[in-house]
């Protein structure tokens, strides 16, 4: 007799050991991820993740100066080196390796800078969003010399800072609003590096503005600009308050004399 071995049961995900790891997560969604060890691009709100098996190497996001600009700023590298790198390079890895192999950056800047970058973006693309986010799966990058960060450690690294900033000052509008300066009671002492952040709030430019036109990480902007709010030497414009809403156009009443004249027409037009 033909015995027939029964295949094994498929795997199950289970959902409650899933929801006990990512409790607690600021992405439950990225934290899995970190755990298939997976590779892609995750895009969130506020920014974008690039993982290679779990690990992030890369960040972006609007609100934070990218690698070029810490890079460009303060002359550690000129400006047209890093256009011709990134013009010849398929993305931030490949100009940094061509840049390192022409002698033209030190490495131990570049990852100095890559990481300040990662960690600046990242803490924007970790924060709450209002919309779910996306991962792309894509092949595996050849190694760089960039360096990758768990994702527990930008994990960890965001909700320090968020602590900070709200120790600093709770109210979150001077991270996005843009900024005017106030009228102090007294005049507070500033530093010289909050002052260059006070020389450019115009009533126009947000903290993220101002960062990347002084050329540095947009958390430690934020961290001046709270500190200045708490010295009550600048506030955020308040935001336009929403029009208000449209009264319903009444109901539409039909009196007797209105009834008695629709008739008439009615038997005018019928003796046409």
């Amino acid at each position: 007799m033909t015995m027939v071995e029964t295949p094994p049961p498929l795997p199950v995900r289970d959902r409650a050991a899933v929801q006990d790891r990512t409790a607690g997560a600021l992405s439950p969604m990225l934290r899995r991820l970190a755990e298939e060890q997976a590779t892609g691009v995750l895009v969130r709100e506020h920014g974008t993740l690039h993982l290679v098996e779990g690990r992030v190497v890369h960040a972006e996001s609007p609100h934070a100066p990218g690698l070029d600009v810490l890079l460009t700023a303060h002359g550690t590298l000129a400006t047209t080196a890093w256009q011709r790198a990134t013009g010849q390079a398929d993305g931030p890895a490949d100009a940094a390796r061509l840049l390192l192999d022409a002698g033209l950056l030190p490495e131990g800047a570049l990852e100095l800078c890559h990481l300040d970058a990662l960690y600046d973006a990242g803490y924007f693309a970790l924060s709450p969003s209002s919309a779910p986010g996306r991962f792309r799966y894509t092949r595996a990058p050849r190694p760089g010399p960039l360096p990758s960060v768990p994702v527990i450690a930008l994990e960890r690294e965001t909700l320090r800072r968020r602590l900070l900033l709200h120790r600093l000052w709770p109210d979150p509008a001077t991270d996005s609003a843009p900024l005017i300066r106030a009228d102090p009671v007294a005049t507070a002492p500033v530093t010289p590096r909050q002052r260059a952040v006070l020389d450019r709030v115009d009533g126009v430019r947000t903290a993220p503005e101002i960062a990347r036109n002084l050329g540095r990480q947009a958390f430690h902007t934020l961290v001046d600009v709270r500190r200045l709010s708490a010295a009550g030497l600048l506030r955020p414009i308040p935001a336009a308050p929403a029009p208000p809403p449209v009264p319903p156009a009444p109901p539409l009443t039909v009196t007797d004399p209105d009834i008695a004249l629709l008739k008439r027409l009615r038997d005018a037009l019928e003796a046409l």
